[in-house]
């Protein structure tokens, strides 16, 4: 049967800890695929947020959700992950079930462009502040491509030295492929 795959875990975990009608946060959307995955899970009385730097994977995410006529509230938001506090509505602030991140380039597209570790950091930081106690957040982290081990062992340094009291951290790793996608997964207190 196999272990579940990075991706197929964050999903997992976001699942277990999302209902409908919750506020959720795809901070690097990309393909969309995630952001489907957040606004299946919250329908249409939920909201979904959507952070990416790049237009065409804003673009590339609108139209999997109209291809796939998902029902939630969307708003797309051209900007960083970073910016997620001050880019989502304030009633929503502390009230988020979660924030799943997908690090790395976009596919098919500038692999020049990349997530980064100060702006992920940044964004970590954001993404614990606008969630709820039990909220989650799932890093995907890429450490096989140019700059992503450094990325990757960032984030992993920052998840480590997080206060017991305010959250609690996994890792699900392929102990044999240093080189593989992993997943970091971040519990709010």
């Amino acid at each position: 049967m196999g272990f579940l795959s990075v991706l197929s875990m964050a999903h997992k975990l976001v699942k277990e800890r999302v209902s409908p009608g919750d506020t959720v946060i795809d901070a690097t959307c990309g393909n969309g695929v995630d952001t489907l995955f957040l606004a299946e899970l919250v329908g249409p009385r939920g909201t979904v947020y959507a952070f990416d730097i790049q237009e065409e994977a804003l673009e590339r995410t609108r139209q999997r959700l109209n291809d796939n006529a998902a029902g939630a509230a969307l708003h797309l938001v051209h900007a960083s992950h970073a910016d997620m506090v001050e880019q989502i509505s304030a009633d929503a602030r502390g009230k988020a079930a979660a924030a799943m991140f997908n690090l790395g380039y976009l596919p098919g597209a500038d692999q020049s462009v990349i997530t980064t570790p100060d702006g992920t950091l940044a964004a970590l930081d954001a993404a614990l502040a606008v969630l709820r106690p039990s909220g989650i957040v799932t890093v995907v982290l890429y450490p096989g491509h140019p700059g992503g081990a450094e990325e990757a062992d960032a984030a992993l340094q920052w998840a480590s030295s997080l206060p017991q009291s305010l959250a609690q951290t996994v890792l699900y790793r392929m102990a044999q492929k240093p080189e593989a996608p992993y997943l970091l997964a971040i519990e709010k207190r």
